[in-house]
């Protein structure tokens, strides 16, 4: 766990990452949801042994994921697009993964498609004291979402929203706060997987918004509780750094200098301003998988654990090779079992060891 990063001086360094699974589903036809194109007569023809090279390859890329500074796989991991508990506990029974003991905390949220957010974090290092899931309640009458045009009705995504037809509120994901204590510090996060952009980006930013205002409210009451809490937000906002959801719902600054007393740091946006990114649209790069810190974790004495710096996981083998696609992440096809369409992001938090 010890890893040197200046002379002289010894630091204790944890990885935390997010990474979107991309429909890691089971075999099984679930009634409540809508799963059926994942099962063996599916339209994914999804397979049993589909399934397990699914989770091999996912496991593949969480051990390795801030191998660069860090010999120990992630502490935490961030993780979006899973169906259920169990296909968390058949991927952290991976070869590859049970060395670190990993421990989960999951919930089902009210997703149609059946898809969650959730949490693994070493047994080792971290003790989670509470959890809770807290609802995003988003309508489209509400927030006046008009019919889409024919250009945005073309924007499709696999994540499609579903909207109830008694109440119209637009079923998501919640937002999952997870406290603990990391090595003894406690510490705080959120894990997030905002409203999509299916049928246009300017039609639905309004939901993602509301993402960015209850992450802020979260944010808010741990502060308010603690005025020193240690927060880290992560996932896959379903937008870049640059768009209202994260700049102004949630305050997110790119500066380490720019960010006041409670604020937010946002280390990606540096990256997507030269050109990074986690997912490729219409051959345009953006960073959608974003991971950000409190104000408070921007010390710079590291007599506790605080930021050191931020990357994007996308080694040579996350990434499609040939044909149409080629330079996009390496997903699920007809012909391979990939990883996702999205590359893994991750921080570091470092920590002085002092004799």
């Amino acid at each position: 766990m010890s890893k040197s990063v200046a002379q002289q001086k010894n630091y204790l360094i944890h990885t935390v990452a997010f990474y979107n699974f991309e429909n890691l589903f089971d075999t099984i036809n679930d009634p409540i949801t809508n799963d059926e194109e994942w099962t063996p007569t599916g339209a994914q023809r999804w397979t049993s042994q589909k399934y397990h090279q699914k989770l091999q390859n996912l496991a593949a890329v969480l051990s390795q994921i801030g191998s660069a500074e860090n010999h120990n796989a992630p502490t935490f991991i961030g993780g979006c697009e899973i169906e259920n508990r169990g296909v968390l506990e058949d991927l952290v029974k991976q070869p590859k993964l049970i060395p670190y003991n990993y421990g989960i905390v999951h919930f089902d949220s009210p997703d149609k498609r059946g898809i969650d957010v959730a949490l693994l974090y070493q047994k080792n290092h971290f003790q989670p004291t509470s959890f809770i899931n807290i609802p995003l309640y988003v309508y489209r009458e509400v927030l006046k979402i008009k019919e889409p045009s024919k250009a945005e009705s073309d924007e499709k995504t696999d994540d499609e929203m579903q909207i109830n037809t008694k109440n119209h509120r637009v079923f998501t994901r919640d937002q999952l706060l997870v406290t603990g204590f990391l090595d003894g510090e406690e510490i705080n996060i959120i894990v997030n997987h905002w409203p999509s952009r299916s049928g246009g980006e300017k039609r639905t930013s309004p939901f993602r918004e509301a993402a960015g205002v209850l992450n802020r409210k979260i944010i808010d009451s741990l502060q308010r509780m603690n005025p020193k809490a240690k927060v880290i937000t992560l996932g896959d906002l379903n937008d870049g750094s640059y768009n209202k959801s994260v700049k102004e719902a949630l305050g997110a600054k790119a500066q380490k200098s720019e960010v006041p007393p409670f604020g937010i740091y946002n280390p990606f946006e540096e990256m997507a301003k030269k050109g990074m990114g986690t997912i490729a649209f219409r051959d345009a790069w953006d960073i959608f998988d974003q991971i950000m810190v409190s104000e408070s974790l921007l010390k710079t004495d590291y007599s506790t654990f605080n930021y050191w710096k931020a990357g994007i996981y996308n080694k040579s083998f996350l990434i499609q090779k040939s044909g149409q696609y080629k330079g996009y992440p390496l997903r699920h096809s007809a012909t391979e079992i990939g990883f996702s369409d999205h590359f893994p992001v991750y921080i570091y938090l470092i920590k002085e060891v002092r004799h």
